[in-house]
């Protein structure tokens, strides 16, 4: 049968993902990541004699120490001081259910964190804090800045956050808190910092094994060895997973390295994260159909490849006295190839049934400009296929479109910033100043090819190219160069041995230019400038607690992506299409938070931390991706302002032998600014697909309340046993912003988990995902569902879409550390 990726075989066709260079790019990249782990164990000669001792997960830093003052790391303030209320995982939290996972670890105990999956795969969700998002998806808006070892991870093109990329075994900690512009572009709702391990802060070595479920296996190793001023750190994992819905596999290779260097106070590292992934995650499936296979796929494949590699130095460097100079670089690349399938808004033509059109009625026509022939009902390509016979076909028709797009992306950047711990007029102080620049380069490209819909909604080919600028389906090439500078200044100031305030505020200015390549549609050049400050005051009201409140700015820019496709007279496709070039204004964040935490200690071994805490932030100029009047299309567009305000509060108990936690968040996301959108597959839209967005409506995908939940006990000396759960409120759909269609059901869930010292050095555990099997979803939008046949549900008549999470799943393990 014919590859559905590729249409009919060719012994010269390339990679469908990748294009015929990407063994070569592979066996190239492997090469050199092994190179960097094992090369520098040369200048190590004597570290594993030195070593004492190792432990697989060093004792983590006591809580209320210091929390992260900047994106670099090295900087760190004393949390009492700190006017917010970050929330901190170390090693022992991403390692709680057994194999290391940092998506698990965030949405297991962050209070007012979900992720949603809008894709439906477990490596690439859309993770949602405070109402705003990082997320893979370059259609979404992008309202979180993410770091790695103090480099910015959102990606130039389109501001995205690609999870999968991160290798989990080898993350140290990661610190998640609200606005703070000192953490430059995106951090409209706040920021995460994820900070990885070095050989001096891991020792040893450990080898894992582990598997279950929808087909997953995962095996990994790092190691870690020092000496006085040497040391050197390497961790690689390898996953595979079937999934536990058709068609829906995924393989992750991922290393990471760092070489460090430590004498008199100073430290360099080099560093180095490599992956090369293959994720499939294909959407949302109407009710009807999940009514009757919760595992059914709609249509297929929607499948993404993920080729990345970064090489970044980093310094902390002591100037004498108390001033210190910390200092990161960085290079990148990724490379991604997405191929997404759907049914096609195609047919026969009306006036002539030998060859094809669009919906409204423009000729389909190939790339040297020849109409594209009617290849399903009149050519015996329909029986070889084993496809629908016309007469099966009541609505729609048997034509399906493949997009292909592939994004090349090149950055490079770096930060320095001077951090002075002096006295000033005899209060204690500690002020930084710093700068960032960061530069990418991204080469886009796009296509659609049309074929035949399969029994089971699949593409399965001819793929002959459409160009069509009659219809808006042409093939798409377009350069993004887009340089970010950032000055930075922060200073925190105890006024009173009680009372500390901070003032900090950074200047963000912001160059984006677009180069067609294919004529002069896309061409374009954008400027953004920007000051951001922020003021804090923070007040120990007595041993173990504080009080504090906080105002700060923070601003995104509109990406390249949604510049290329903000043309409401030329809307795009999935984000695929970029056809048009008009400004955006850049979005602007206002924050108040407030809040009190602090800790008790009742008895021996006994530890009670609690915080409670409140925001508001208004967004104005948001960007959202609104459908066009065109079955499929959409553009960018500003919104004008909205809203999100909240409450989180959690309880952490800790004694000799259990510890326990309880968080609960509530978000209200609302539209402030009445708005006309698009929304043709919504039921309750008007005739002509619109509905009428009022201020106070809901934005979709955020639930009003979370609570999170977990306890562990150690059982025995050899045993500990521990659960966690979740509970979440409905969240209206996307497509529904005037929420008058049903939400996406709340939803409780419960996990297990189980770890037993099996021998000294051995150790074997157990997970159980979904305890109770409940049956829920995440994320949840509208399908034109009568266009498509389905023999599974063949009177579907009902829009609604919904991402349903996976059933009950086991998983167990075993690890082994010297």
């Amino acid at each position: 049968m014919t590859d559905p990726t590729t249409g009919p075989a060719s012994p010269q066709a390339p990679d469908p993902m990748t294009g015929g260079a990407d063994a070569n790019s592979r066996t190239a990249l492997v090469a050199v990541l092994i190179a960097f782990g094992i090369a520098p164990l040369a200048a190590i000669p004597r570290v594993a004699a030195a070593q004492q001792t190792p432990a697989a997960n060093p004792p983590a830093p006591p809580v209320n120490v210091v929390v992260t003052a900047t994106p670099i790391p090295g900087t760190g303030i004393d949390r009492d001081k700190i006017a917010a209320n970050p929330q901190m995982l170390n090693t022992s939290d991403i390692r709680r259910d057994g194999r290391a996972s940092v998506l698990d670890a965030l949405q297991r105990s962050v209070a007012g964190l979900a992720l949603n999956q809008a894709q439906n795969n477990p490596f690439q969700p859309n993770l949602v804090f405070r109402g705003f998002e990082a997320s893979p998806l370059a259609g979404d808006a992008q309202g979180l800045a993410v770091y790695m070892n103090g480099v910015r991870f959102n990606q130039s093109f389109g501001d995205t956050v690609d999870w999968d990329l991160i290798p989990d075994s080898a993350v140290e900690n990661i610190t998640i808190e609200g606005t703070n512009p000192v953490f430059g572009l995106n951090a409209l709702g706040g920021s995460l910092a994820i900070e990885m391990k070095n050989g001096f802060t891991y020792q040893g070595v450990t080898g894992e094994v582990s598997g279950g479920s929808f087909g997953r296996i995962s095996g990994g190793a790092e190691i870690g060895l020092s000496d006085d001023h040497r040391a050197i750190y390497l961790a690689a994992n390898r996953t595979h997973e079937s999934g536990w819905r058709p068609h829906s596999p995924s393989d992750l290779r991922q290393i990471y390295g760092d070489i460090g260097w430590r004498d008199n106070g100073n430290e360099v590292h080099l560093n180095i994260t490599g992956a090369d992934n293959d994720l499939t995650g294909n959407g949302t499936a109407p009710v009807d159909l999940i009514a009757v296979n919760r595992k059914g796929v709609f249509t297929y494949p929607d499948a993404t490849r993920n080729r990345y590699l970064r090489i970044s130095p980093t310094a902390n460097i002591g100037l004498g006295g108390m001033t210190a100079l910390q200092a990161t670089a960085y290079y990148g690349h990724l490379r991604q190839h997405t191929l997404n399938g759907d049914a096609a808004d195609a047919g026969v033509c009306a006036s002539d049934n030998t060859v094809l059109c669009t919906e409204d009625g423009d000729t389909l026509t190939d790339a040297t400009g020849a109409p594209i022939a009617n290849f399903v009902t009149n050519s015996p390509y329909l029986a070889h296929a084993g496809l629908f016979t016309a007469p099966d076909w009541i609505n729609g028709g048997p034509y399906a479109f493949l997009n292909r797009t592939s994004t090349s992306t090149d950055t490079y950047g770096g930060s320095v910033q001077v951090t002075y711990g002096g006295g000033l007029f005899g209060h204690e102080n500690q002020l930084i100043v710093g700068a960032s620049y960061d530069h990418g380069r991204a080469r886009f490209g796009a296509t659609t090819e049309i074929g035949a819909l399969t029994l089971d909604r699949g593409f399965a080919g001819p793929g002959i190219q459409i160009d069509s600028p009659a219809g808006d389906i042409t093939p798409v090439s377009v350069v993004a160069r887009n340089a970010y500078t950032g000055l930075y200044i922060s200073d925190v100031f105890d006024l009173t041995p009680e009372l500390t305030a901070t003032l900090s505020g950074r200047y963000n200015r912001a160059r984006v230019r677009l180069i067609d390549r294919l004529g002069t549609a896309l061409n374009g050049l954008h400027h953004y400038d920007r000051f951001n400050p922020s003021a804090g005051l923070a007040y120990t009201l007595m041993s173990g607690a504080t009080l504090y409140a906080r105002y700060s700015e923070s601003n995104r820019i509109p990406t390249p992506a949604e510049l290329s496709c903000a043309d409401p007279a030329s809307p795009c496709s999935l984000t695929n299409f970029f056809v048009g070039d008009p400004p955006l204004d850049q979005v602007v964040a206002k924050t108040i938070e407030a809040g009190l935490r602090g800790h008790v200690t009742p008895g021996d071994g006994v530890k009670l931390e609690w915080s409670a805490a409140a925001f508001t932030t208004r967004s104005q100029n948001d960007i959202q991706y609104v459908a066009s009047g065109t079955t499929g299309r959409a553009y960018f567009r500003n919104i004008g302002e909205t809203r999100r305000r909240g409450v989180e509060a959690g309880l952490t108990l800790s004694a000799r032998r259990f510890s326990g936690y309880l968080n609960y968040a509530y978000t209200d996301a609302t539209y402030r600014t009445a708005l006309t959108l698009n929304s043709p597959n919504n039921p309750m839209a008007a005739a002509n697909g619109t509905i009428t967005v009022r201020p106070g409506d809901q934005l979709p995908g955020i639930p009003h309340h979370s609570i999170k939940f977990g306890a562990k006990v150690q059982a025995t000396r050899r045993l500990a046993l521990s659960f966690s759960g979740r509970a979440a409120s409905g969240q209206y759909l996307f497509g529904d912003e005037f929420n008058l269609m049903p939400k996406v059901p709340g939803y409780v869930t419960v996990n297990a988990h189980a770890s037993y010292q099996l021998l000294d050095h051995v150790e074997v555990y157990g997970t159980i995902n979904n305890l109770f099997d409940r049956h829920y979803a995440t994320y949840g939008t509208f399908s034109a569902t009568g266009g498509v046949p389905m023999i599974e549900a063949p009177n579907a008549r009902n829009t609604r879409a919904l991402s349903v999470a996976p059933p009950i799943a086991f998983f167990g393990g075993t690890r082994v550390h010297f």
